[in-house]
């Protein structure tokens, strides 16, 4: 089948920037798609999309003109209602051919028709051809379908030219390409026809309106006659080519900028990458102001010294190319000056004011009108760090976390912060310093919001550990409270984070301290206002520590961090299987920082050619036990171990018991797991040759205390039965 590659351009004006790349990706994949099922493009042809800030495109290889003809068989009906005794049609047959044909003479398709055997009756058949759908119809129906699921969270309605007509779409369309090879594919949309026309850079094109030659043409006429580059991840690629080369002409480097890119490369079609200088005065200003202030509000690159200091140097990306780019660059600076200024002011005017002076007024900021103000939830902070510190600490650190979880929040009145809320934290750390705060406290006013997103930073000391578990268990403990329980994808408040933050700070911290304790102690401090959360809240963590361990959880944090966080060493990057998690968190440990130790031994005993028996053998055990109508649970008299093999395990226990449980006093579970192994051959013989159930009472009582000791021994670690396949 002869085939041609096609493109497809839909010219709108400017595009939400941080959706851009979306909208381009789906845009491609929804024509690709609609395509294939349509049988017009091959399983291999190559998508290209194109996404710039007017426009939405996308280029197909090996695009058929027409689809090719299937064959159709269609039931219509048995054969003992469709054909009378003599063979003839019947006049129900007839109706229902001429349904099929649009009310027009049935006749034709009488050859069509085929007997074949349906079950347990002989059924009537149309055996037809259906014609493939032309390019144009194919497109005409994988565009509509494309449009309508691309990832818009909000539409425009629009009026067209005709001024009576209104569409709706993310941004007002102007021009529609479709070409096939050179041949303009007969489509419409959004009030367009498509033809080859489209439009170039608004200022720097050689030629506007633009005539597309061709579908292989695209890209490279609008690069070198519009001045534009389509490509989303060229003009990316382009962008940062040009940001590492101006940066490094002046021995400076660049901040974190993937996010900061890809919006920039939403902006512009013809990227041009420019230096500009603002006063050295303004370093005074702590640097994360300055660098929120020319990323978030200017779109610019700040550049950094050898040392990780700002410079006064930063990166413009411009979207026009002029012979001198002095007044890009001035007008630029100007701007900047005057954004960089009111950040000094607010900086000069918040060290007016001490943070502890600030703390008062709290009290009229509304934290949840459930949960009081910000200065109740201080109060409940400032309990919870405490109760912390003593247990990691002492009174000493008991105090110092107090001190630190009474000012963590003070800065939210901060004009610096009010402009900038993403400094909250930061900007407590720089003034608390200025007021002369110890500065393990002043780090632990910063820190007691990490980590904030998978991958981030942990509290760089003790106090910090102390008040950012604070923070995060008095939201959650609070939230869940007044019902604010996360449901499917909703998570308002965030409260899986809050979560994740807690289990990352007890394990990479490794702070010996019992989960459900602190739970019922937070919970505990919030008094009548909310009761029973510990158990649900209890649950929902555990939850989100099964993912922390889980291969989905290691391939998010790589995502975000380039690393696994709590990686120590070669052994602990090797994936845990969902049996070995679900086998350890059965247990619920209440120290999280002894999880991965339990999970390391469970992997290694997994290895053990004694495992899978053992398992299965935990696993009968435990059903066993559970059917009993004694309790099981008391002391073996050594007189009614009648049997050989019964006696063999109890032996065998009492020899492997000692080694397993010194093994594991001293924390080293691998080896008290591994100490298990020596049980396979008893325990075998055991099931093999005694009855565990027999009529006579005291056999059985002693038989299955026997089996008890033998789990409750087995199982302190993991629960082994869930390894059983």
């Amino acid at each position: 089948m002869a085939t041609r590659n096609l493109l497809v351009e839909l010219l709108v004006e400017e595009l939400p920037p941080k959706s851009l790349k979306k909208l381009g990706d789906s845009f491609a994949q929804g024509i690709a798609a609609g395509l294939k099922r349509q049988d017009l493009a091959w399983e291999d042809s190559t998508v290209t999309p194109f996404a710039s800030p007017r426009r939405l495109a996308v280029h197909l290889t090996r695009i058929a003109a027409q689809a090719p003809d299937t064959s159709s068989l269609k039931k219509l009906m048995p054969v003992a209602v469709g054909l009378d005794a003599s063979g003839h049609p019947t006049p129900a047959l007839l109706k229902k051919l001429r349904s099929l044909c649009g009310d027009a003479d049935p006749l034709p398709l009488l050859p069509l028709l085929k007997r074949a055997q349906d079950g347990k009756s002989e059924t009537l058949f149309l055996d037809s051809v259906v014609t493939g759908a032309t390019l144009a119809e194919g497109l005409q129906a994988a565009l509509d379908e494309t449009l309508q699921k691309l990832p818009i969270a909000r539409m425009m309605a629009y009026q067209l030219a005709d001024g009576w007509n209104t569409v709706n779409f993310v941004r007002p369309a102007h021009a529609l390409v479709a070409l096939h090879g050179e041949e303009v594919v007969d489509i419409s949309i959004l009030g367009l026809t498509a033809d080859r026309q489209t439009q170039g850079h608004r200022f720097e094109a050689m030629t506007n309106p633009l005539t597309v030659k061709d579908a292989d043409s695209y890209e490279q006429q609008l690069r070198e006659e519009g001045a534009v580059i389509a490509s989303f991840s060229h003009r990316r690629a382009e962008i940062e080519r040009q940001l590492l080369g101006a940066a490094s002409k002046e021995d400076l480097g660049l901040t974190q900028y993937d996010r900061l890119l890809d919006e920039v490369t939403a902006l512009v079609e013809r990227p041009n990458v420019l230096m500009g200088k603002f006063e050295t005065a303004f370093l005074d200003v702590p640097q994360e102001c300055l660098i929120l202030t020319m990323q978030a509000n200017q779109k610019y690159f700040p550049l950094l010294d050898a040392a990780g200091r700002l410079s006064h140097k930063f990166l413009i990306v411009s979207n026009i190319r002029p012979v001198d780019a002095g007044a890009v660059i001035a007008g630029n600076e100007r701007v900047l000056r005057s954004r960089l200024a009111d950040a000094k002011f607010f900086f000069d005017q918040d060290r007016r004011k001490t943070l502890a002076s600030r703390v008062e007024g709290l009290q009229r900021v509304v934290y949840h009108n459930k949960l009081g103000t910000q200065a109740e939830r201080v109060e409940r902070i400032w309990a919870i760090a405490q109760t912390i510190g003593l247990q990691l600490g002492g009174n000493e650190l008991a105090a110092r976390a107090g001190e630190a979880a009474m000012l963590a929040k003070a800065d939210l009145l901060t004009d610096m912060v009010g402009e900038f809320p993403e400094l909250q934290g930061i900007m407590g750390r720089y003034y608390a310093k200025h007021d002369g705060v110890a500065e393990e406290v002043a780090d632990a006013i910063e820190d007691h919001y990490k980590p904030r997103f998978a991958g981030d930073e942990l509290p760089r000391n003790l106090v910090g550990v102390c008040v950012a578990l604070a923070d995060k268990l008095e939201t959650l403990v609070g939230l869940f409270g007044i019902g604010q329980i996360p449901t499917g994808d909703k998570d308002p408040f965030a409260l899986r984070r809050h979560a994740l933050g807690v289990i990352r700070i007890l394990i990479e911290k490794e702070a010996p301290l019992s989960l459900d304790n602190l739970l019922e102690q937070t919970e505990g401090i919030f008094g009548k206002r909310i009761n029973g959360v510990t158990e649900i809240l209890s649950d929902f963590i555990y939850e989100r520590l099964r993912h922390y361990f889980s291969i989905e959880s290691f391939d998010d944090q790589a995502i975000e961090s380039g690393k696994r966080v709590y990686v120590a060493s070669a052994e602990d990057r090797l994936a845990y299987s969902p049996q070995q998690i679900d086998a350890v968190l059965a247990l619920r440990p209440q120290l999280l920082n002894d999880v991965k130790k339990r999970l390391i031994a469970v992997r290694a005993f997994a290895t053990l050619p004694e495992a899978e028996s053992l398992a299965a053998t935990n696993k009968r055990v435990g059903n066993i036990l559970r059917k009993a109508e004694v309790d099981a649970a008391g002391e073996i008299d050594t007189a009614l171990l009648q049997a050989p093999a019964e006696q063999a395990l109890h032996q065998a226990l009492n020899r492997i018991m000692p080694e397993a449980d010194t093994a594991f006093t001293g924390g080293d579970y691998t080896a008290s797991l591994q100490a298990l192994a020596a049980l396979k051959a008893p325990v075998d013989q055991f099931f093999d040759t005694v009855m565990v159930n027999t009529e006579d009472a005291a056999l059985r009582h002693n038989r299955l205390a026997l089996l008890a000791q033998m789990q409750k021994t087995m199982n302190r670690i993991a629960d082994i039965s869930r390894l059983a396949i």
